[in-house]
C-alpha cells in the first residue's frame, strides 16, 4: 500500500499514466466499449464506474493546460449538446479533484473510435451507462510537482 495514491489503481495503471507523455491520450471507457479491438494497451478499474475511476485518475494525472479541451466526452448520437448523467458527474469530479477551470469539450462518437486507435492507452471500468467514455490529455509537471497551467 501506497500513501496518498488511490487504492483502485493498479501497479499497471499506475505504470502506465507514469509512462505517458505531454499530449499523450488516455482513454477512459465505459464496460460497453470495444476497448480490446481498437488499443493494444487496455487497462481495468475494475468495480467502478468512469466518476470514480476519474476521480483516481485525476488525483494523480496532470490535464493539459495547452489545449482547450484537456478532457472531451463522447457525444451522444444526435444529441451532441446534451449531457447524461455519466457526463454531468465526470464535470463535477473535474472540478472537485483538478479544479474549475478545465474545460470539458465533445467528440462525436464515431472520430471517439478514430482517436482511441491512435491513443496512449485505453482504462475501462465498470460503468454501464451509455456514452461514459472520456479521453484525457495529459499535461505537464514542473520540477517542483505542481502542474502546469498555462495563463491565458
Amino acid at each position: 500500500m501506497l500513501i496518498k495514491i488511490d487504492p483502485i489503481l493498479s501497479p499497471d495503471v499506475l505504470h502506465c499514466l507514469r509512462s505517458m507523455g505531454h499530449g499523450d491520450k488516455l482513454i477512459l471507457c465505459d464496460s460497453n466499449f470495444p476497448a480490446y479491438s481498437l488499443n493494444k494497451r487496455v487497462y481495468r478499474i475494475d468495480g467502478v464506474n468512469a466518476s470514480r475511476a476519474a476521480e483516481a485518475i485525476l488525483s494523480v494525472f496532470p490535464l493539459d493546460s495547452f489545449i482547450e479541451y484537456p478532457i472531451l466526452r463522447m457525444e451522444i448520437d444526435g444529441k451532441p449538446n446534451e449531457l447524461n448523467d455519466v457526463h454531468k458527474e465526470l464535470i463535477v469530479t473535474t472540478k472537485k479533484i483538478s479544479g474549475d477551470h478545465w474545460k470539458i469539450g465533445s467528440i462525436e462518437r464515431n472520430n471517439f473510435y478514430k482517436e482511441t486507435k491512435n491513443a496512449y492507452a485505453i482504462i475501462t471500468t465498470n460503468e454501464t451507462r451509455p456514452f461514459g467514455c472520456f479521453i484525457f490529455t495529459k499535461g505537464v509537471v514542473k520540477p517542483n510537482g505542481d502542474v502546469w497551467v498555462l495563463e491565458k
